[in-house]
């Protein structure tokens, strides 16, 4: 396993940033987009939490490959050309936003419903009463589902393998092809995903003691 990191870590290291710059992006898109879904199932519009309702549905029961080739392969025929890695940080973004906007719907649920009358009582508006007021106790009461919907980002972008994303997972698949030598090979890809994950790990497990 050693020969194989000595002779192919150019392409392991290559892999492993674009993981990492993978799931970083999608992290703050799905983040962004999870957050606004969460949001909008509650506004009064019955229109708007229709569609937000609609969005998480959807996105949640599509397999995540589906979403990523939709990307890869359909999108392009409509005139919008998008790389490996676009389409698969695409679609990481969107599928994993899905299970967020349900992650944080429940920590705003989970807030004293009061607290938001009293807000717009005070005369702030909606999205000014989510934004200071209600929102920052949702993700404090959030921290541990939260966490491991990012580390799950982070598992799941292998998925970028499969639309030639040049991620680790793609690197690996071509070492081991390449080499024959599969055991050892997808052992150095995964002991590359765990040198991500587990400082989130222990990164989470931190914020969600210290909020408590």
């Amino acid at each position: 396993m050693l020969h194989l990191l000595t002779t192919y870590h150019a392409e392991f290291l290559a892999g492993f940033l674009v993981t990492i710059r993978a799931s970083v992006i999608a992290l703050i898109a799905s983040l962004i987009v999870g957050t606004l879904m969460a949001i909008f199932q509650l506004v009064p519009n019955k229109l708007i939490a229709g569609l937000a309702k609609a969005y998480v549905e959807l996105f949640r029961n599509i397999p995540l490959v589906v979403i990523a080739m939709f990307f890869f392969i359909v999108v392009p025929t409509m005139g919008l050309q998008l790389d490996g890695f676009e389409a698969g940080t695409i679609g990481l973004a969107i599928y994993t936003s899905a299970f967020i906007a349900e992650v944080v719907r429940a920590g705003i649920n989970a807030v004293d419903r009061g607290q938001l009358e009293a807000a717009l009582s005070q005369g702030l508006t909606y999205s000014q009463a989510m934004r200071f007021i209600i929102l920052p106790q949702a993700f404090k009461i959030v921290i541990p589902p939260l966490g491991n919907q990012f580390i799950n980002l982070v598992k799941n972008s292998s998925i970028l393998a499969v639309v030639a994303g040049l991620d680790l997972m793609y690197q690996g698949d071509a070492i081991a092809a390449s080499t024959f030598e599969t055991i050892p090979s997808y052992m150095l890809v995964g002991l590359f995903y765990l040198v991500i994950t587990m400082p989130l790990s222990y990164l989470m497990n931190y914020l969600e003691k210290r909020g408590a």
